[in-house]
C-alpha cells in the first residue's frame, strides 16, 4: 500500500511528512490490506475573517469500492491532518463492513422461504 504526501502553497518538511504518516499508521492499520492507496493533500486556503487556514485532504481507494475523500481545515495543520486521519478511519471501516455484510447477506435465504437441501425428500 502507498501513502502519496504532497503540499501546496508550503514547504513540505520532514517533521510534517512523519506525523502524517504516524497518523495513518496509527488509524488505518489493521485495514491495509483491504487499501490500494492514500493521496494525502496539504494546502493553504482563505478562511473566515480574512485568516490562511490550512487543509487537508485525504484520499483512499478501496477495491471494488468508491474512494473514500476527506477533507479538514483549520489554523494548526496538524489538527486537521489528524481530525482527517480519524474520519477516514470511521469511514473506511463502515464501508468495508457494510460490504462485508452485503456479502453474506447474499448466501442467506430470504425469509419465509424454505431452505430447499438437494438430495433429500
Amino acid at each position: 500500500m502507498q501513502i502519496q504526501i504532497q503540499a501546496q502553497d508550503f514547504p513540505l518538511t520532514e517533521a510534517l511528512v512523519d506525523y502524517v504518516e504516524h497518523t495513518i499508521n496509527f488509524v488505518l492499520s489493521s485495514r491495509y490490506e483491504q487499501i490500494r492507496r492514500i493521496a494525502v493533500r496539504l494546502s493553504a486556503v482563505k478562511g473566515s475573517r480574512g485568516r490562511v487556514d490550512k487543509r487537508c485532504r485525504i484520499q483512499i481507494s478501496l477495491p471494488r469500492l468508491q474512494d473514500v475523500v476527506i477533507e479538514e481545515s483549520d489554523r494548526d495543520l496538524y489538527v486537521a491532518v489528524e481530525r482527517a486521519t480519524h474520519r477516514a478511519g470511521r469511514t473506511v471501516n463502515r464501508r468495508l463492513k457494510r460490504q462485508f455484510f452485503n456479502k453474506r447477506k447474499l448466501f442467506v435465504p430470504h425469509k419465509g422461504r424454505p431452505l430447499v437441501l438437494l438430495g433429500s425428500h
